[in-house]
């Protein structure tokens, strides 16, 4: 039996509006059947330093699965090629 969807952990992107990579992984994420929070980072400058300070990265995106920082595009299909982003997705630890 699966676990109710309200058990995912949050997920939450910091973004810019022009990033191949954030569109990307917004696009496989949504293949996934998953929802997300965008925070773009190029209209608050205070964002983008909560995400620096958050993911220690100033490049986007930047992905977090609740409080796992997940990283990059590139970091976070490595996680999926690997096996262990679903289990992230749906709740398990990192």
């Amino acid at each position: 039996m699966s676990s109710p969807p309200s058990a995912a952990p949050e997920i939450v992107i910091y973004t810019t509006a022009i990033c191949p990579y954030c569109v990307a992984a917004k696009n496989f994420l949504r293949s996934k059947g998953r929802t997300w929070t965008e925070i773009r980072v190029d209209l608050d400058p205070a964002e983008r330093e909560r995400m620096v300070q958050r993911a220690r990265r100033t490049s986007v995106p930047q992905i977090f699965v609740g409080d796992v920082h997940v990283g990059g595009y590139d970091d976070m299909m490595a996680l999926h090629r690997a096996g262990r982003l679903e289990p992230l997705l749906e709740g398990a630890a990192a």
